[in-house]
């Protein structure tokens, strides 16, 4: 039999179990988010993305987000929509209103795999705050506020990421709070 001393078990042990702990998923609204599937496998999953996941599918970018990528998306709760004037998300998911509908979803998606370290050692050296150049073709900023991140849209309105840094094969979301703008007014 062969023995080794108990310090070198140990480290063997937590060696082979760090992988099954770095695969351990994601939890948003419940819903497990595995860094295997992409952003358009995952997000159907969460119950409290039910809104974006319906509107993804009525601008027909589904299958963008199945894409190789990678995308940074700040995915907006059912509550943040529901912060919007009563009937703006119906209006929106309108096949007539499909280009503006567009524009406000890849408002929200960037180029890249920006994680909350990321935004943050990049915010640091610039004085609090990282523009990035969206899908859509706007800027947001991101800005440090303590140690929560909040993105700014083009109208001065902030979403705090509520849940950053969900892994996807193809990216990375960061829940928010509220829908950003890509339009100033």
């Amino acid at each position: 039999m062969i023995r080794m001393p108990s310090l070198a078990v140990a480290a063997l042990i937590a060696a082979l179990a760090t992988p099954a702990l770095a695969q351990s998923p994601v939890m948003v609204g419940g819903a497990p988010m595995y860094a295997s599937k992409t952003i358009a496998e995952n997000a159907p999953k969460a119950p409290n993305l039910t809104t974006l996941v319906a509107a993804v599918k009525a601008a027909g970018l589904v299958d963008t987000l199945a894409s190789k990528g990678p995308f940074t998306v700040f995915a907006p709760t059912n509550r943040a929509f529901d912060k919007l004037p009563k009937g703006t998300v119906e209006t929106l998911v309108k096949p007539a209103n499909k280009a503006m509908l567009t524009d406000i979803l890849t408002y929200h998606v960037v180029a890249g795999d920006y994680s909350a370290a990321r935004l943050m050692r990049d915010a640091r050296r610039n004085g609090g705050e990282v523009t990035l150049k969206t899908v859509e073709g706007e800027p947001l900023t991101v800005r440090m506020d303590g140690r929560r991140l909040v993105v700014i849209d083009r109208a001065g309105k902030g979403a705090v990421i509520q849940t950053a840094d969900v892994k996807q094969s193809n990216g990375v979301v960061h829940v928010i709070g509220s829908v950003l703008s890509p339009k100033r007014g």
